[in-house]
Protein backbone atom coordinates (compact mmCIF):
# COMPACT_ATOMS: atom_id res chain seq x y z
CA UNK A 1 0.00 0.00 0.00
CA UNK A 2 1.56 3.29 -1.02
CA UNK A 3 1.43 6.36 1.20
CA UNK A 4 -0.68 8.32 -1.27
CA UNK A 5 -3.36 5.64 -1.17
CA UNK A 6 -3.59 5.50 2.61
CA UNK A 7 -6.55 7.66 3.62
CA UNK A 8 -7.59 7.42 7.28
CA UNK A 9 -9.73 10.53 7.88
CA UNK A 10 -12.56 11.77 5.67
CA UNK A 11 -15.66 13.95 5.93
CA UNK A 12 -18.78 12.79 4.08
CA UNK A 13 -22.19 14.35 3.40
CA UNK A 14 -25.08 11.87 3.53
CA UNK A 15 -28.80 12.02 2.73
CA UNK A 16 -31.26 9.20 3.31
CA UNK A 17 -34.25 8.67 1.02
CA UNK A 18 -37.68 10.28 1.35
CA UNK A 19 -40.70 8.05 1.98
CA UNK A 20 -43.27 7.61 -0.80
CA UNK A 21 -46.76 9.16 -0.62
CA UNK A 22 -49.76 7.12 0.39
CA UNK A 23 -52.33 6.60 -2.37
CA UNK A 24 -55.80 8.17 -2.49
CA UNK A 25 -57.79 5.65 -4.52
CA UNK A 26 -61.36 4.33 -4.53
CA UNK A 27 -61.96 0.81 -5.71
CA UNK A 28 -63.53 0.62 -9.16
CA UNK A 29 -64.75 -2.64 -10.61
CA UNK A 30 -67.60 -3.77 -12.81
CA UNK A 31 -70.75 -4.50 -10.82
CA UNK A 32 -69.17 -3.04 -7.66
CA UNK A 33 -70.43 0.51 -7.49
CA UNK A 34 -69.05 1.50 -4.13
CA UNK A 35 -65.86 -0.44 -3.58
CA UNK A 36 -64.53 1.92 -0.95
CA UNK A 37 -60.98 3.16 -0.38
CA UNK A 38 -58.08 0.90 -1.39
CA UNK A 39 -55.10 3.27 -1.59
CA UNK A 40 -51.80 1.59 -0.63
CA UNK A 41 -48.93 2.85 1.51
CA UNK A 42 -45.83 4.56 0.20
CA UNK A 43 -42.49 2.73 0.41
CA UNK A 44 -39.88 3.80 2.95
CA UNK A 45 -36.90 5.84 1.85
CA UNK A 46 -33.50 4.19 1.50
CA UNK A 47 -31.19 3.93 4.53
CA UNK A 48 -27.53 4.94 4.66
CA UNK A 49 -25.76 1.88 6.08
CA UNK A 50 -22.11 1.55 7.15
CA UNK A 51 -20.72 -1.97 6.59
CA UNK A 52 -17.41 -3.52 7.69
CA UNK A 53 -15.20 -5.08 5.02
CA UNK A 54 -12.05 -6.95 6.07
CA UNK A 55 -10.64 -6.66 2.53
CA UNK A 56 -10.26 -2.88 2.83
CA UNK A 57 -7.29 -1.21 4.54
CA UNK A 58 -8.02 2.45 3.87
CA UNK A 59 -10.82 4.98 3.33
CA UNK A 60 -9.57 5.92 -0.14
CA UNK A 61 -13.04 5.09 -1.62
CA UNK A 62 -14.28 8.29 0.02
CA UNK A 63 -11.42 10.52 -1.10
CA UNK A 64 -13.10 11.65 -4.31
CA UNK A 65 -16.76 10.72 -3.71
CA UNK A 66 -17.87 12.49 -0.55
CA UNK A 67 -21.64 12.84 -1.03
CA UNK A 68 -24.08 9.93 -0.99
CA UNK A 69 -27.87 9.92 -1.42
CA UNK A 70 -30.17 6.95 -0.85
CA UNK A 71 -33.16 6.29 -3.13
CA UNK A 72 -36.66 7.63 -2.48
CA UNK A 73 -39.56 5.31 -1.69
CA UNK A 74 -42.15 4.76 -4.44
CA UNK A 75 -45.72 6.01 -3.98
CA UNK A 76 -48.52 3.67 -2.99
CA UNK A 77 -51.09 2.66 -5.60
CA UNK A 78 -54.52 1.06 -5.99
CA UNK A 79 -55.57 -2.31 -4.64
CA UNK A 80 -53.68 -1.52 -1.41
CA UNK A 81 -50.37 -1.93 -3.23
CA UNK A 82 -47.41 -0.71 -1.20
CA UNK A 83 -44.76 1.30 -3.03
CA UNK A 84 -41.26 -0.14 -3.34
CA UNK A 85 -38.69 0.83 -0.70
CA UNK A 86 -35.97 3.25 -1.73
CA UNK A 87 -32.57 1.79 -2.55
CA UNK A 88 -30.25 1.59 0.47
CA UNK A 89 -26.72 2.95 0.16
CA UNK A 90 -23.95 0.85 1.72
CA UNK A 91 -20.68 2.51 2.76
CA UNK A 92 -18.04 -0.23 2.92
CA UNK A 93 -15.31 0.68 5.40
CA UNK A 94 -12.23 -1.10 6.77
CA UNK A 95 -12.38 -2.69 10.21
CA UNK A 96 -11.43 -0.20 12.91
CA UNK A 97 -13.42 2.69 11.41
CA UNK A 98 -14.98 5.11 13.92
CA UNK A 99 -17.99 7.18 12.79
CA UNK A 100 -18.42 10.62 14.37
CA UNK A 101 -20.89 13.46 14.04
CA UNK A 102 -19.08 16.29 12.25
CA UNK A 103 -20.65 19.09 14.29
CA UNK A 104 -20.39 17.67 17.82
CA UNK A 105 -17.47 15.25 17.23
CA UNK A 106 -19.44 12.67 19.26
CA UNK A 107 -18.60 9.03 18.49
CA UNK A 108 -21.71 7.35 17.09
CA UNK A 109 -20.34 3.83 16.66
CA UNK A 110 -17.37 1.86 15.40
CA UNK A 111 -17.05 -1.03 12.98
CA UNK A 112 -14.83 -3.89 14.15
CA UNK A 113 -16.18 -7.04 12.45
CA UNK A 114 -16.46 -8.18 8.85
CA UNK A 115 -20.03 -7.83 7.58
CA UNK A 116 -21.13 -5.76 10.58
CA UNK A 117 -23.83 -3.28 9.54
CA UNK A 118 -25.00 -0.10 11.29
CA UNK A 119 -27.75 2.19 10.01
CA UNK A 120 -26.29 5.70 10.11
CA UNK A 121 -29.30 7.55 8.64
CA UNK A 122 -32.74 5.99 8.44
CA UNK A 123 -34.91 6.57 5.39
CA UNK A 124 -38.18 8.46 5.79
CA UNK A 125 -41.30 6.40 6.52
CA UNK A 126 -43.78 5.96 3.68
CA UNK A 127 -47.17 7.66 4.05
CA UNK A 128 -50.27 5.60 4.77
CA UNK A 129 -52.88 5.23 2.02
CA UNK A 130 -56.52 6.23 2.39
CA UNK A 131 -57.50 2.61 3.13
CA UNK A 132 -56.21 3.18 6.70
CA UNK A 133 -58.51 6.15 7.30
CA UNK A 134 -61.88 4.54 6.55
CA UNK A 135 -64.41 4.66 9.38
CA UNK A 136 -68.11 4.01 9.77
CA UNK A 137 -68.80 7.73 9.42
CA UNK A 138 -66.18 8.44 6.76
CA UNK A 139 -66.39 5.57 4.34
CA UNK A 140 -64.66 7.27 1.41
CA UNK A 141 -61.72 9.26 2.78
CA UNK A 142 -60.11 11.26 -0.02
CA UNK A 143 -56.83 11.94 1.70
CA UNK A 144 -53.64 10.06 2.57
CA UNK A 145 -50.35 10.76 4.32
CA UNK A 146 -47.36 12.22 2.51
CA UNK A 147 -44.06 10.39 2.95
CA UNK A 148 -41.63 11.61 5.61
CA UNK A 149 -38.50 13.41 4.50
CA UNK A 150 -35.16 11.66 4.70
CA UNK A 151 -32.39 12.75 7.06
CA UNK A 152 -29.17 14.46 6.11
CA UNK A 153 -25.95 15.28 7.89
CA UNK A 154 -22.17 15.46 7.75
CA UNK A 155 -20.05 12.81 9.38
CA UNK A 156 -16.40 11.98 9.98
CA UNK A 157 -15.01 8.56 9.16
CA UNK A 158 -11.83 7.97 11.11
CA UNK A 159 -9.74 4.84 10.67
CA UNK A 160 -7.71 3.49 13.58
CA UNK A 161 -5.47 0.76 12.21
CA UNK A 162 -6.25 -2.70 13.59
CA UNK A 163 -3.07 -4.76 13.93
CA UNK A 164 -1.68 -7.46 16.18
CA UNK A 165 1.64 -5.67 16.68
CA UNK A 166 2.31 -1.94 16.44
CA UNK A 167 5.84 -0.58 15.90
CA UNK A 168 6.53 2.44 18.12
CA UNK A 169 9.68 4.57 18.02
CA UNK A 170 11.30 7.87 17.17
CA UNK A 171 11.89 8.81 13.52
CA UNK A 172 14.71 6.88 11.86
CA UNK A 173 14.65 4.07 14.44
CA UNK A 174 14.46 1.45 11.68
CA UNK A 175 10.74 0.60 11.86
CA UNK A 176 10.16 0.62 8.10
CA UNK A 177 13.30 -1.47 7.52
CA UNK A 178 12.12 -4.06 10.04
CA UNK A 179 8.65 -4.17 8.44
CA UNK A 180 10.19 -4.69 4.99
CA UNK A 181 12.33 -7.56 6.29
CA UNK A 182 9.76 -9.34 8.45
CA UNK A 183 6.81 -8.95 6.02
CA UNK A 184 6.22 -8.54 2.28
CA UNK A 185 5.39 -4.84 2.71
CA UNK A 186 7.46 -2.35 0.72
CA UNK A 187 7.47 0.87 2.77
CA UNK A 188 9.53 3.87 1.68
CA UNK A 189 12.98 3.73 3.32
CA UNK A 190 15.48 6.59 3.27
CA UNK A 191 18.30 8.02 5.36
CA UNK A 192 16.38 10.93 6.85
CA UNK A 193 13.76 11.44 9.53
CA UNK A 194 10.00 11.26 8.88
CA UNK A 195 10.41 9.15 5.75
CA UNK A 196 7.17 7.39 6.69
CA UNK A 197 4.21 9.75 6.57
CA UNK A 198 1.41 7.19 6.81
CA UNK A 199 1.03 3.90 8.72
CA UNK A 200 2.13 0.83 6.77
CA UNK A 201 0.74 -2.66 7.30
CA UNK A 202 2.34 -6.01 6.62
CA UNK A 203 1.51 -9.65 7.28
CA UNK A 204 4.19 -11.59 9.17
CA UNK A 205 4.34 -15.22 8.09
CA UNK A 206 5.01 -17.60 10.98
CA UNK A 207 5.50 -21.33 11.29
CA UNK A 208 2.86 -23.85 10.16
CA UNK A 209 1.14 -21.32 7.88
CA UNK A 210 0.25 -19.04 10.80
CA UNK A 211 0.47 -15.26 10.44
CA UNK A 212 -0.17 -11.96 12.21
CA UNK A 213 -0.45 -8.32 11.18
CA UNK A 214 2.23 -5.74 11.98
CA UNK A 215 1.76 -1.97 11.64
CA UNK A 216 4.57 0.56 11.20
CA UNK A 217 3.33 3.71 12.97
CA UNK A 218 5.18 6.86 11.75
CA UNK A 219 7.78 8.29 14.11
CA UNK A 220 6.65 9.94 17.34
CA UNK A 221 8.48 12.98 18.69
CA UNK A 222 8.53 14.37 22.21
CA UNK A 223 5.40 16.48 22.72
CA UNK A 224 3.32 14.52 20.20
CA UNK A 225 0.49 14.13 22.74
CA UNK A 226 0.18 17.95 22.79
CA UNK A 227 0.02 18.11 19.01
CA UNK A 228 3.70 18.64 18.14
CA UNK A 229 4.69 17.26 14.77
CA UNK A 230 1.63 15.43 13.52
CA UNK A 231 0.54 14.74 17.13
CA UNK A 232 -2.65 12.73 17.53
CA UNK A 233 -2.64 11.88 13.84
CA UNK A 234 -0.32 8.93 14.52
CA UNK A 235 -0.94 8.23 18.20
CA UNK A 236 -4.57 7.26 17.58
CA UNK A 237 -3.46 4.35 15.38
CA UNK A 238 -1.59 2.80 18.32
CA UNK A 239 -4.86 2.48 20.26
CA UNK A 240 -5.99 -0.47 18.13
CA UNK A 241 -2.74 -2.49 18.19
CA UNK A 242 -2.94 -5.55 20.44
CA UNK A 243 0.76 -5.47 21.41
CA UNK A 244 3.43 -2.78 21.16
CA UNK A 245 6.97 -3.30 19.88
CA UNK A 246 9.24 -0.39 20.86
CA UNK A 247 12.16 0.09 18.49
CA UNK A 248 15.20 2.00 19.77
CA UNK A 249 18.47 2.13 17.78
CA UNK A 250 21.65 0.76 19.38
CA UNK A 251 23.48 4.05 18.72
CA UNK A 252 20.99 6.01 20.84
CA UNK A 253 22.57 8.24 23.49
CA UNK A 254 20.34 6.80 26.23
CA UNK A 255 18.13 3.82 25.41
CA UNK A 256 16.25 3.87 28.74
CA UNK A 257 15.52 7.59 28.45
CA UNK A 258 14.21 7.22 24.88
CA UNK A 259 11.93 4.41 26.04
CA UNK A 260 10.61 6.55 28.92
CA UNK A 261 9.90 9.49 26.57
CA UNK A 262 7.95 7.21 24.21
CA UNK A 263 6.08 5.69 27.13
CA UNK A 264 5.26 9.12 28.51
CA UNK A 265 3.77 10.26 25.18
CA UNK A 266 1.51 7.22 25.15
CA UNK A 267 0.55 7.81 28.79
CA UNK A 268 -0.41 11.44 28.15
CA UNK A 269 -2.40 10.58 25.06
CA UNK A 270 -4.28 7.62 26.55
CA UNK A 271 -3.19 5.90 29.82
CA UNK A 272 -4.92 2.70 28.71
CA UNK A 273 -2.18 2.20 26.12
CA UNK A 274 0.17 1.25 28.95
CA UNK A 275 -1.97 -1.82 29.68
CA UNK A 276 -0.86 -3.38 26.40
CA UNK A 277 1.93 -5.94 26.44
CA UNK A 278 5.28 -4.44 25.41
CA UNK A 279 8.57 -5.64 23.98
CA UNK A 280 11.66 -3.47 23.39
CA UNK A 281 13.94 -4.16 20.43
CA UNK A 282 17.38 -2.59 20.24
CA UNK A 283 17.69 -2.15 16.46
CA UNK A 284 20.85 -1.77 14.36
CA UNK A 285 22.65 -4.10 16.79
CA UNK A 286 24.99 -5.40 14.08
CA UNK A 287 27.25 -2.46 15.01
CA UNK A 288 27.77 -3.92 18.54
CA UNK A 289 30.24 -6.61 19.55
CA UNK A 290 29.41 -9.28 22.13
CA UNK A 291 31.25 -7.53 24.97
CA UNK A 292 29.41 -4.23 24.46
CA UNK A 293 26.12 -6.10 24.12
CA UNK A 294 26.68 -7.83 27.47
CA UNK A 295 27.42 -4.49 29.15
CA UNK A 296 24.27 -2.93 27.68
CA UNK A 297 22.23 -5.97 28.67
CA UNK A 298 23.36 -5.63 32.28
CA UNK A 299 22.49 -1.91 32.33
CA UNK A 300 19.11 -2.36 30.69
CA UNK A 301 18.12 -5.14 33.11
CA UNK A 302 18.44 -2.55 35.89
CA UNK A 303 16.83 0.39 34.08
CA UNK A 304 13.84 -1.17 32.29
CA UNK A 305 12.07 -2.57 35.38
CA UNK A 306 11.53 -6.02 33.96
CA UNK A 307 10.25 -4.97 30.52
CA UNK A 308 11.51 -7.66 28.10
CA UNK A 309 14.06 -6.55 25.48
CA UNK A 310 16.22 -8.08 22.78
CA UNK A 311 18.89 -7.09 20.26
CA UNK A 312 18.10 -7.27 16.55
CA UNK A 313 19.41 -6.08 13.20
CA UNK A 314 17.03 -5.96 10.25
CA UNK A 315 19.80 -5.54 7.68
CA UNK A 316 21.92 -8.41 9.05
CA UNK A 317 18.82 -10.56 9.77
CA UNK A 318 20.05 -10.85 13.36
CA UNK A 319 17.45 -12.01 15.90
CA UNK A 320 14.56 -11.87 13.42
CA UNK A 321 13.46 -15.50 13.94
CA UNK A 322 13.65 -15.09 17.72
CA UNK A 323 11.63 -11.86 17.41
CA UNK A 324 8.86 -13.67 15.54
CA UNK A 325 8.80 -16.35 18.26
CA UNK A 326 8.52 -13.77 21.03
CA UNK A 327 5.78 -11.82 19.25
CA UNK A 328 3.78 -14.98 18.60
CA UNK A 329 4.12 -15.97 22.27
CA UNK A 330 2.93 -12.48 23.32
CA UNK A 331 -0.08 -12.68 21.02
CA UNK A 332 -1.10 -16.06 22.40
CA UNK A 333 -0.30 -15.52 26.07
Amino acid sequence: MTEGNFVDYVKVGLTSGKGGKGSVHLHREKFITKGGPDGGDGGRGGHIIVRGNENLWTLINFKYTKHFKAGHGAHGSKSRSTGADGEDVYLDVPLGTVVKDFETKDVLFEITEHGEEKILLQGGMGGRGNWHFRTSTNQTPRYAQPGMDGLEGEFLLELKVLADVGLVGFPNAGKSTLLSVITSAKPKIADYEFTTLKPNLGIVEYRDFKSFVMADIPGIIEGAAEGKGLGHYFLRHIERNANLLFLIPADSKDISKEYEILLDELRRYNPELLDKERLICISKSDMLDEELMDEMREELNKDLNGTPFMFISSVAQMGIVELKDKLWAMLNS
